[in-house]
Formats: C-alpha cells, sequence, structure tokens
C-alpha cells in the first residue's frame, strides 16, 4: 500500500507530510518522556523486522494480487503508538530514499496512512476495547485480528480519498474504493494472524510478564530474545524474500482492475520531476534488485511469456534485505536514543 508520486498532487503531499510531520513531533515528545527499558534497541530491531517483512508479499488466493504485512499493529503492541509511529516513519523513509519503494512527495501520505490509523485508531479504540483489562488470551487475539483489519481498512479508504483528493481522473471513488476495501479485507486478515503469531512467540518467551499491552512489553523483552529477532530479520530479508510472490499489490491490483495497467502515468514535471530525480540518486538498490536487474517485485515477461522465475534466487534481493534491515535499525536507534538522551537530560535540569 505504499503510494507512488504519480497518484497524488503536490497540494495533497504537502498536507499530508505536515500532518505526519506534526505527528511526529507529538510522538517523539512522548517518547522523549519515556523511561522504558529496552525501548532503543527493541525500537531498532523490531523496524528491521517489519522492513524485512514487507519484502515478502503473499499471494491472495483466487485474486492474482499479493500483500505484504504493514506493521502498524505489531509495533503498537510491542512499542506503544507513540515509538510504533516514529519506527514505521523510519521503515518508509529507508525504502522511499534507498529502495524508490514509495514516492517522496508521497511520503506524508505512506506514514500516515500505515502508521497512524493502526497506532492511534485501531490499538487504543479497537484492540483495547475488544480485549478488554483482564480477558483471556484468545479473546485478546481476536481483537488484534480484528483491529489489525480496521487499521489497514481505514488506511486503505485513505489512499482512495488522497488519490480522489489530488484529481486524478483515471481513478474514480466509487470503482476504486469497491477494489481497494475488499483485497485489502483479506490483506488485513493475513496481517491479523501474522500479528498474533509474533505477538504469541514473545509472549512464551516471557510469560511471566507480556500481557499483550504495549506498556510491558519493552521491559519484557530480554537481550536473547532481540538477538533471537536480529536472526529472524536476517534470514527474513536475506533469504525468505526470495519467495516473494510476483503478483502486484493490493494497491497495483485495485489501480489495474480500474484503469488496465498497474501503475498511473504523470507527466514529470514541478515539483514531481525535483523529487523523481532526487530519489533517482539516493536509491541503491531500485526496487530491491541491482539498477541493472529487471525490479524484482514486477511480473516481468520473458521471450517465452512466462514470468520471472520464483523462487528469485536474486542476490540484490538479498543484499537489499540486509541492508534495508541495517538501515533502519540505524536510523530507528538514533532517533530512540537521541530522543531518550535529550530526556534524560531535560529530567536532570
Amino acid at each position: 500500500m505504499h503510494m507512488a508520486d504519480a497518484l497524488i498532487s503536490p497540494a495533497v503531499g504537502g498536507t499530508l507530510w505536515a500532518v505526519s510531520g506534526g505527528l511526529i513531533v507529538f510522538c517523539a515528545r512522548k517518547v522523549k518522556q519515556s523511561a522504558r527499558d529496552n525501548l532503543v534497541p527493541l525500537m531498532g530491531i523490531l523496524g528491521a523486522f517489519v522492513f524485512a517483512a514487507q519484502m515478502i508479499n503473499f499471494s491472495i488466493p483466487g485474486t492474482g494480487s499479493s500483500g505484504h504485512l504493514g506493521g502498524g499493529l505489531l509495533l503498537t503492541l510491542l512499542l506503544g503508538p507513540a515509538a510504533a509511529l516514529l519506527v514505521i516513519a523510519s521503515v518508509l523513509t529507508v525504502q522511499a530514499l534507498f529502495f524508490a519503494d514509495g514516492g517522496l512527495l508521497a511520503l506524508g501520505c505512506n506514514i500516515f496512512n500505515l502508521g497512524f490509523f493502526s497506532a492511534f485508531i485501531a490499538y487504543p479504540l479497537i484492540y483495547r476495547t475488544l480485549a478488554g483489562a483482564q480477558s483471556g488470551a484468545l479473546r485478546k487475539k481476536i481483537a488484534i485480528v480484528i483491529a489489525a483489519i480496521c487499521g489497514l481498512q481505514l488506511g486503505a479508504l485513505s489512499v482512495v480519498l488522497e488519490t480522489v483528493a489530488s484529481g486524478n481522473s483515471e481513478l474514480s471513488f466509487n470503482t476504486f474504493v469497491l477494489m481497494m476495501l475488499p483485497i485489502h479485507l483479506a490483506i488485513g486478515l493475513v496481517e491479523g494472524l501474522v500479528t498474533v503469531a509474533v505477538v504469541s512467540v514473545i509472549s512464551q518467551a516471557r510469560p511471566d510478564r507480556f500481557s499483550m499491552d504495549s506498556a510491558e512489553t519493552a521491559s519484557a523483552v530480554s537481550r536473547p530474545l532481540l538477538i533471537g529477532l536480529a536472526i529472524v530479520t536476517l534470514v527474513l530479508g536475506g533469504l525468505a524474500s526470495w519467495f516473494a510472490s510476483t503478483n502486484p499489490d493490493g494497491l497495483e491490483w485495485s489501480i489495474a482492475k480500474v484503469t488496465g495497467k498497474e501503475e498511473i502515468a504523470r507527466e514529470e514535471t514541478g515539483l514531481h520531476k525535483t523529487l523523481s530525480e532526487f530519489q533517482e540518486k539516493t536509491s541503491l538498490l531500485p526496487d530491491y534488485s541491482f539498477k541493472t536487474d529487471e525490479p524484482e517485485n514486477k511480473t516481468a515477461e520473458t521471450s517465452g511469456n512466462q514470468k520471472e522465475p520464483w523462487p528469485s534466487g536474486n542476490a540484490g534481493t538479498s543484499l537489499s534485505g540486509i541492508t534495508g534491515g541495517v538501515l533502519t535499525l540505524a536510523l530507528a536507534c538514533l532517533i530512540g536514543l537521541a530522543l531518550r538522551l535529550g530526556g534524560n537530560s531535560g529530567s536532570r535540569q
């Protein structure tokens, strides 16, 4: 659900940049006030984990589409809303700058769509309401799945509204929303189940202290568990990413159903052209492959009209997964560390 710059106008992109920027400032202040143990390393390793997990598109049976983990609710459950939004912003920034995944003009939209709804709507209003304070594990797991679906549905609807508000004549509200919401319902269900699985693994590691509540999670995560998450992240980004589905993701699929093509063409002028040229310079591994390779996650046709080989077994994909994970870990840790140091120095004054 990473929006490309071609979908939005400078006015919409600039507005969502401002909104997301305000959210980041708000969340930074909240994290700065936090004194939870293990918050900084947990932000880093979970950011790397979500980056690697997002590289693995899973097929949606019977549709010809695919989806991937958004990670917003997972991060919120493990870190709390404020830290989660900072981490998802780190993931999306690394993806846009170094891998050309999502536009730079659309970065504010992507942070808002993938971060805000999960952290500040789905988690407090849906998950916490359904899970209750003293409920059992099964009820909390069901609450996670429902919250994940709702968060992704709101994000998908926001994509439609942002696109329509940008005046894109090829994508009308009625037809676009009828494609986006059903396919992201299926993707949200998978995301919910994956989130339950990851949370369950962590809860089993420290059953005495973990309660599926982000307020207690940071102190429940031990060094061996952090190391285990790091190893899983390397495997996901370096090897499992070879097995990602080559089907178009939910957004591309929806666009294709409406327009007959997976991407909207826009004449690159003005701000669109400037940001496109800048992104081309910063993208070390565009589309998660070497610049001389064909894009890994596109359905390329061969001379025999066959899809490119699956699994890909591409060194560029492995390097992208590992490099992106390291960059995300570094950025999320730097943000967390800077805020923690700033909060400590402020508390001594």
